[in-house]
């Protein structure tokens, strides 16, 4: 009976950015446990990739930046298809440069990309969510919603922002039947984070640094997934759940 609180079947999951990454693994993991996924990203040669890999996965390439193409997509997908009943809001960039030196420009592609595209796509799905009275989002944080490091201030700024734009989603949506709850991930092997796990300097100090002693593997995000999009979880709202070997915890 408890088994049966996590199992997704009849389930229809959205997962933005999910053509490679977190988003693909947190994609096959729901569509393990039984959900239909609907795979989201801008390139839609590399959604069909990723597409191949979880069999029956549906896909839906639209711009998560761009507000009116997010609600238009949502919109017709829902009148075409059927409901969304789960978002994952996995879409994200990172830029490294020191603030000082830090370009405008990229300040700007990353405040549309890691927050604006939580609020496109999580309103877009959110209105029609509110009409069924039920729904579940998954914002992707980062250990960067509660810690910093040299060089990604914007980053760390903009992850603070999922964080706490979770607990407003959660404090408006709340009594609608959703639950808004996000994960924040450490440090995992993922193609946003190769350049510092190609660094044996970098993972030499992320190894003394997290209790765990190790980087994270993508896979180990999947529980967490599963919990929030489930029913076994139906009164956790608002939460931001750190997966990180423990990095937050200790200094």
């Amino acid at each position: 009976m408890a088994l049966e609180l996590f199992d997704l079947k009849g389930k229809r999951a959205l997962v933005t950015g999910s053509s490679q990454g977190i988003g693909l693994a947190l994609a096959k993991g729901l569509a393990a446990a039984h959900a239909e996924v609907v795979l989201n990203g801008r390139d839609a040669v590399k959604l069909a990739a990723a597409a191949d890999t979880i069999p029956g996965a549906r896909i839906l390439a639209f711009d998560a930046t761009d507000h009116a193409a997010a609600r238009a997509a949502v919109d017709r997908f829902e009148a075409e298809t059927g409901p969304i009943d789960i978002l994952v809001n996995n879409a994200g960039m990172q830029h490294r440069a020191p603030l000082e030196d830090f370009p405008e420009e990229a300040f700007q592609r990353l405040l549309q990309t890691n927050i604006a595209s939580v609020f496109n796509v999580g309103q877009a799905c959110a209105r029609h969510m509110i009409a069924r009275r039920a729904g579940k989002i998954i914002n992707i944080a980062s250990v960067q919603t509660a810690l910093a490091r040299p060089s990604i201030a914007p980053y760390t700024a903009t992850k603070g922002a999922v964080g706490n734009l979770t607990k407003g989603m959660a404090t408006d949506w709340a009594r609608h039947g959703l639950q808004v709850n996000a994960i924040a991930p450490g440090y995992f092997d993922t193609p946003l984070n190769a350049a510092l796990v190609a660094d044996p300097a970098f993972s030499a100090w992320l190894e003394k640094r997290t209790p765990a002693g190790r980087w994270g593997k993508v896979e180990e995000l999947v529980g967490a997934c599963i919990f929030l999009a489930s029913d076994a979880s139906t009164f956790v709202n608002g939460h931001v759940l750190y997966v990180d070997g423990g990095i937050t915890a200790s200094l």
